[in-house]
């Protein structure tokens, strides 16, 4: 009888419960509690895989730069960073108000880092997240157009809760690339939340984009419902790369550290 309640367990994608009924079934102990309790510590092990199987899949679709977790940032280093304004943003509340988050500053202070760590608490939190660098996104679209697929791409990343655009205006936009940004961004106006990351300073963005009727658009769209998280100091760099940076000051002094999540480094 349990021979064929394991078969279809497994038969209904139910492994985590059934390899936990067969474990329970060698325990002699495990007769003294109820069915109810048995039942429950059965169905709690299967949830629990589920939602990390679930949490593992948000990550390798975000496709994060940098394993980062919002819990060990040092707000001890000297960034400019306001404390309640980090502990707002691990929140949530700004994605489901859908506000953006710029993340402003010179390079190697930690920008990338910080903007996924605010998508890990995301993905964590049970919210799509997408990180993409703006010249890899536009080119993307650009090849996405030549095989009429810009339309599904584009309602993909206005799907997206959170979407973290990485290396904002590297470089100024041709024609083209203004349209496909604009397009972006106002399909996830008010209907998603949006993280800029670059150390382009906000009053040369017009400059960037090129078309001042464009710009005004994107600017606006992203501006003015955002948190703003203007970064200062030296680089953190210091001839190493920006990971093992990152790695340093996350665990050097952590402010009220928690164990970051295995998944993080998805």
């Amino acid at each position: 009888m349990i021979h064929q309640t394991v078969e279809k367990l497994h038969a209904m994608r139910l492994a985590v419960m059934a390899d936990a009924l067969q474990s329970q079934m060698s325990q002699p102990e495990i007769d003294a509690l109820p069915f109810e309790e048995r039942l429950a510590l059965l169905v709690d092990l299967q949830h629990t895989a589920m939602i990390n199987a679930a949490l593992d899949k948000r990550l390798k679709r975000a496709g994060m730069r940098q394993a980062a977790c919002i819990e060990n940032l040092n707000l001890r280093h000297q960034r400019n960073l306001d404390r309640g304004t980090i502990h707002t943003l691990a929140t949530g509340v700004w994605i489901r108000r859908n506000l953006n988050v710029l993340v402003l500053g010179p390079a190697g202070i930690g920008k990338s880092w910080i903007s996924c760590a605010l998508g890990n608490r995301a993905a964590r939190d049970g919210f799509s997240v997408v990180y993409k660098r703006l010249p890899r996104l536009l080119d993307e679209l650009a090849v996405a157009r030549l095989h009429g697929r810009q339309a599904r791409a584009l309602a993909t990343l206005a799907r997206t809760r959170v979407l973290i655009i990485d290396d904002w205006l590297m470089l100024k936009l041709t024609a083209e690339q203004r349209r496909d940004l604009m397009e972006v961004i106002d399909d996830r106006h008010g209907r998603a939340s949006t993280i800029i990351a670059t150390q382009l300073p906000v009053d040369r963005w017009h400059d960037m984009i090129g078309d001042p009727t464009y710009a005004d658009a994107i600017v606006d769209r992203l501006i003015h419902n955002a948190y703003r998280l203007d970064l200062k100091g030296k680089t953190l760099r210091r001839g190493i790369d920006d990971a093992e940076v990152e790695q340093a000051v996350a665990t050097a002094e952590p402010d009220d550290a928690k164990p970051a999540p295995a998944e993080a480094g998805g």
